[in-house]
């Protein structure tokens, strides 16, 4: 039995009690109708007094659990820091380069990545391939900073990613994830949080080359319309388009894009294609590839396994091999492996 009913089953006791109190001392007299009426409407009004403190308490003692939390979480000293010397970052043209990287997860035995080393020009579209676990989300995850290596460095526009603020850092690199993540704010503020000194004919042109516009003006307050919680008011295609309009407003000169066309109608998947391939012109891009046949056009795709690129190459390159990536790209069109799924195949 919780508290809430425990309480409930005291007051009736208490009601019951105090009425055959009243029930017994009234036979003395006949004024028991009177006795009743004041001890009931009595009650009642203690009662909801006191039900009101009870309330202001619970109230209370959960705010003190929540800012206990609070506090705990503000304590907590990050696991990646800035370090003191520590200089904003320069964008530049968006060269990437691992050089002899060793990283392992903590929870883990054996490191994702040993003496890794690879190269990726400026302005080059690279598609990420391979089976859960092979690295491909550690590989973008590092070049953002979200985890300090064990040995080796990862350099962007030859800055060592250690070396810089991680804010300066993130704000040259704008991420396209699978599943966008929207605040419970206007369509305006969303789109804006990729540049929050942005204007409204900014904000606008950036939906516009996102083919987000469209579906914007239909709405009854525009861009002021609130998208509720992690975007639930808005379809999946309409996330994915406001989350292209950030990262166009964002102009950054490194994009990480999760694949963006999963699941989406063949129309709005169109139009989401149309929105990349905007998105792409004149920056590096690192797509985290789960639908092969997206990627045809890429400049490189890199095939992971244990934490090594074992194939390297384009599409018509590797189709040319009897080697993983036709294995994949093979399963896939035959109808064998859900094209959602090829990030899993082992």
């Amino acid at each position: 039995m919780d508290a809430g009913a425990m309480q409930s089953v005291m007051i009736l006791c208490l009601l019951g009690g105090m009425l055959s109190i009243v029930l017994w001392l009234s036979e003395r007299d006949n004024s028991i109708l009177d006795d009743i009426v004041y001890v009931i409407t009595s009650y009642f009004i203690v009662n909801g007094y006191i039900r009101n403190i009870g309330w202001q308490i619970r109230s209370l003692q959960r705010s003190i659990n929540e800012l206990d939390d609070l506090v705990q979480i503000c304590k907590t000293e990050p696991q990646v820091r800035d370090r003191d010397s520590a200089l904003a970052f320069k964008p530049g043209t968006g060269r990437i380069e691992f050089e002899h990287v060793s990283f392992k997860y903590e929870n883990q035995p054996e490191p994702i990545f040993s003496d890794f080393s690879i190269s990726i020009a400026p302005g080059e579209r690279v598609a990420l391939v391979g089976a859960s676990g092979s690295g491909k989300s550690t590989f973008v995850k590092l070049i953002q900073r979200l985890y300090d290596l064990d040995s080796g460095t990862v350099t962007v526009d030859s800055q060592n990613v250690a070396d810089v603020t991680q804010s300066s850092l993130r704000h040259a690199v704008a991420l396209v994830p699978q599943e966008p993540i929207l605040f419970h704010r206007s369509l305006a503020e969303n789109i804006g949080y990729a540049s929050p000194s942005a204007t409204v004919d900014e904000i606008e042109n950036a939906s516009r080359r996102a083919h987000a516009h469209e579906f914007i003006i239909r709405l009854n307050d525009g861009y002021q319309t609130l998208v509720g919680e992690r975007g639930i008011k808005l379809s999946g295609g309409e996330r994915q388009r406001v989350a292209i309009a950030r990262a166009i407003l964002a102009d950054a000169p490194v994009l990480i894009l999760d694949e963006a066309t999963s699941s989406l109608a063949s129309i709005t998947k169109h139009y989401i294609q149309e929105a990349i391939s905007d998105l792409l012109t004149n920056r590096t891009a690192i797509i985290v590839a789960h639908r092969l046949s997206t990627i045809r056009q890429v400049d490189r795709i890199l095939v992971f396994d244990a934490g090594q690129v074992v194939e390297d190459g384009t599409h018509d390159a590797l189709m040319q091999k009897d080697g993983t990536y036709r294995a994949l790209f093979d399963m896939q069109a035959l109808g064998f492996v859900e094209e959602d799924a090829v990030a899993t195949v082992s």
